[in-house]
């Protein structure tokens, strides 16, 4: 069950070319149909056989959340599958996401939004599954000493130190100031289909600034913006940062915790405190990979769910070891202090401000590896919000899309052999149909469902609105 700390597991449950996504997936038990009763739960794809391809390259980039697969291939599991893994870090999203679509990489630690994108063709073409999530949480956003000096003094106490969540209203006088004097306030992410985009725009847009739109073609999305964002890769934001380029930014683990123990700037929230529970990133493979080599896709994500369990396991009991492996240099090669910092139940919001966080990265706990339908809905919402899906799309179409990216077939084919072992609980693998169903926790109150998109967009007081569409000018 799970315990008190939060570790364990618990029971609970633009674009040219756009059409309409066929969901013909060979290794398909039924998640991929749209024509099935939204009742019916999804059922595991069908996996036998020996593996194809026992010798792997599998990418990453430097965060702690990447950690399911060092721990996969540290602890053995891969090893144990018959799987010989290479894991290779890689210099950014864009090479990341290049390297699996050209066949270089195996598979690869990927944003959610990557085969997403891909798949609807936003950025570049290419058929990319998920058939697991890696953890949820796992960000935060982070605001330099300067900013943070201009803001501190209007914040509300609690118990002797700053209330939390912190709203993004808090940086109005400070964006007015700068956009008065000429200087646009700018903020960094990760890539334009990164969770964090999404994370700091919906903060921001909950704080009543207006993070900008994108047009057609455009990667700045900067149209109508009070706040610009722009692409630093996660190891540079804290020098990126520290030179006066952007004033601030959302990224994963270790680099939040890495401008505080350099003294260069303070996290202000994390992302749990904008979406609890919110899915972050993925496991992404190409479909014809899924096909071709089904029962290797199926040891892989063995593999990589014993790793996720053995990350929450007891307490939280593994996770020293797990910061001592990911301080290697070869993984994400940060002092152990900086990322045990964030990753053994803690978090340091500023010096003296450190607070308990059991729940920042889970990787196990609360169904985490599931990819839900309803997950990658919400990632293509914020798209269609902020313009990088330029024109309205039917609430059908949200969940082919959804349907032909997220692989819980797959996911439980996975699992359900581990539960048959006794590796894994039976009660840690989700019966249901691919949705979470109606959740809350976000940080402007607004409630989402994954089974109605549109009435969800609508809701948002800044975002797109049905029939709107964005142009340099403006929105129309």
């Amino acid at each position: 069950m799970r315990s008190a700390n939060g570790f364990g597991f618990s029971r609970r449950v633009a674009l040219a070319g756009i059409g309409a996504i066929t969901a013909s997936l060979a290794l398909a038990g039924c998640g991929s149909s749209s024509d099935a009763p939204a009742a019916q739960n999804v059922t595991a794809a069908s996996v036998d056989g020996a593996i194809e391809k026992p010798n792997l390259k599998l990418g990453f980039i430097k965060l702690t959340d990447m950690a399911p697969l060092a721990i996969a291939k540290e602890k053995g599991f891969f090893a144990d599958e018959g799987l010989n893994v290479e894991l290779e870090a890689q210099a950014n999203w864009k090479v990341l996401l290049d390297g699996v679509i050209g066949g270089q990489l195996d598979g690869a630690h990927m944003l959610a939004g990557q085969p997403i994108a891909a798949t609807i063709g936003y950025g570049t073409k290419a058929d990319l599954i998920a058939p697991l999530s890696m953890d949820l949480n796992g960000n935060a956003i982070t605001v330099s000493n300067k900013v943070w000096d201009e803001i501190k003094g209007d914040l509300p106490m609690e118990g002797g130190k700053v209330k939390h969540p912190i709203s993004a209203s808090a940086l109005k006088p400070v964006v007015k100031a700068r956009n008065e004097q000429g200087k646009p306030f700018k903020m960094g992410m990760v890539f334009p289909v990164s969770t964090h985009n999404y994370e700091l725009r919906y903060w921001l847009a909950a704080g009543g600034l207006n993070p900008g739109y994108y047009t057609d073609g455009d990667v700045g999305g900067t149209v109508d913006a009070d706040v610009q964002l722009s692409v630093t890769p996660p190891p540079q934001m804290p020098a990126t940062m520290e030179a006066g380029t952007i004033e601030g930014y959302c990224v994963g683990e270790p680099w939040n915790q890495a401008a505080v123990f350099k003294k260069i700037g303070v996290p202000v929230i994390t992302d749990d405190e904008i979406w609890n529970d919110n899915p972050e990133k993925v496991f992404g493979i190409r479909k014809d990979f899924a096909e071709k080599y089904p029962a290797t896709t199926a040891a892989i994500l063995r593999a990589m769910i014993r790793a996720q369990q053995w990350l929450d396991a007891d307490g939280g009991a593994n996770r020293p070891e797990a910061v001592k492996i990911l301080s290697q240099s070869n993984y994400v090669g940060a002092d152990y202090d900086v990322i045990a910092a964030s990753m053994t139940g803690k978090f340091t919001f500023a010096p003296g401000d450190t607070r308990d966080a059991p729940g920042f990265n889970i990787f196990f706990d609360k169904y985490a590896g599931y990819p839900y339908y309803s997950d990658a809905i919400w990632y293509l919402t914020q798209m269609r919000r902020w313009g990088q899906i330029s024109q309205d799309q039917t609430d059908q179409w949200y969940a082919d899309t959804a349907k032909a990216v997220y692989r819980p077939d797959l996911y439980l084919a996975a699992a359900n052999k581990l539960v048959e072992d006794g590796v894994i609980p039976a009660a840690s693998v989700p019966e249901t149909d691919g949705y979470r169903g109606e959740q809350s926790g976000f940080i402007d109150g607004i409630t989402f469902d994954g089974k109605t998109p549109n009435a969800y967009l609508a809701k948002f007081p800044i975002g797109l609105k049905q029939g709107q569409t964005v142009t340099a000018s403006g929105v129309k």
